[in-house]
């Protein structure tokens, strides 16, 4: 297993995305569903990673830099193929993601996540990220769940249930 950072030129990096759209297109309603461009990953203002096994991506997640009533990384495209679930991969891209947003001074990492993954909202919970309202360019929206993590007095994205 190793972690790398993903840019365009990765290997089946596209074929990962359309995997992951197709899933959201399948859970969710169309305006529901909020789907970044791998444009949006791969800019100069993400952080994007994998996890490589067997020379294939198995696990992905990136923060992204926003600004809108202040300066944070949104987490996005946090995934695991289906066959690796349950090895803890999700676990192991979050606290990198949450070490790499403390490196760079983020005081805050927000997100957007749908109702229909209790699996996503359990790992959120266990690294502390609470409810929150509508942030940025969201609206309200039932199929959608706010979070935050609010990184100033975590102490380092601990994991509070393993």
């Amino acid at each position: 297993m190793e972690i790398v950072k993903l840019g365009r030129n990765t290997p089946s990096l596209a074929e990962l995305i359309a995997e992951i759209d197709s899933l959201m297109n399948d859970l969710y309603p169309a305006q529901s569903n909020q789907l970044s461009a791998l444009s949006e990953l791969c800019s100069a203002d993400a952080h994007f990673i994998g996890v490589i096994k067997n020379q294939e991506i198995v696990a992905c997640g990136a923060v992204v830099k926003k600004q809108h009533d202040c300066l944070y990384a949104e987490l996005k495209r946090l995934y695991v193929k289906p066959n690796y679930r349950g090895q803890g991969l999700s676990k192991i891209i979050m606290s990198e993601l949450i070490a790499f947003a403390k490196a760079h001074q983020y005081s805050v990492i927000r997100l957007e996540t749908g109702v229909k993954q209790p699996e996503a909202l359990g790992l959120y919970a266990q690294f502390n990220f609470v409810e929150r309202r509508a942030f940025g360019h969201y609206q309200c929206d039932p199929f959608s769940v706010y979070m935050e993590l609010q990184l100033e007095n975590n102490r380092e994205g601990e994991v509070l249930v393993q």
